[in-house]
């Protein structure tokens, strides 16, 4: 193998594991001694400095690491720091308003009213942190209680929950009827005697 495909097996098994990797591991995958390995690594670190590159491997003790360059840490900051875009697909914004609506609610209530599974939904709104958990329902199994927070009141502009839209009661029969319809079932149960 010539050195510039040791260097490039070096960094690509550097970059993917993201840790320290022991130079007993490198040789082995290499196939080469220690000290030559050391010696490519050094070659590297020069070019990297060279080419002003942002990167640089680092050793610890008897492993080595691609780490970024101290001096550019400022930089690793601003893009941590940016707010993250998400996007609220249906399935979300229809999660997102169930629980909104009736906090503090358990992902079972959220799951019987969308009647699908709302596992995926509900972790999604956790991660995007328009979500969280209230606590405990004191009931058998003691299942989570979800609620909004206020990254949700940011996100859509209001002050308090009570500034949320109210449906009117002729808008609430309508999505009634237009869900029974969906479901095939009907309005009114009759009952003879």
């Amino acid at each position: 193998m010539n050195e510039k495909k040791i260097m490039a097996v070096i960094e690509a098994v550097l970059f993917a594991m993201g840790n320290s990797v022991e130079i007993s591991s490198l040789g082995h995958v290499l196939e080469i001694p220690e000290p030559e390995i050391r010696a490519v690594i050094a070659k590297m670190n020069d070019k990297y400095k060279k080419q002003d590159r942002g990167i640089y491997i680092a050793e610890l003790e008897n492993a080595f690491q691609l780490c970024t360059k101290p001096q550019l840490y400022e930089y690793l900051i601003k893009i941590a720091k940016a707010p993250q875009k998400y996007v609220l697909t249906d399935a979300l914004l229809e999660t997102l308003s169930i629980i909104a609506y009736k906090q503090p609610v358990t992902r079972l209530e959220v799951e019987k009213i969308r009647g699908v599974s709302s596992d995926h939904a509900v972790n999604r709104l956790l991660e995007f942190n328009l979500i969280q958990e209230l606590g405990r329902l004191d009931a058998p199994g003691r299942p989570l209680l979800f609620g909004t927070t206020e990254e949700f009141l940011r996100t859509f502009g209001v002050k308090s929950l009570g500034d949320l839209p109210m449906l009117n009661p002729d808008q609430m029969e309508d999505f009634r009827k237009q869900a029974e319809e969906e479901i095939g079932q009907d309005t009114e149960v009759r009952v003879e005697i």
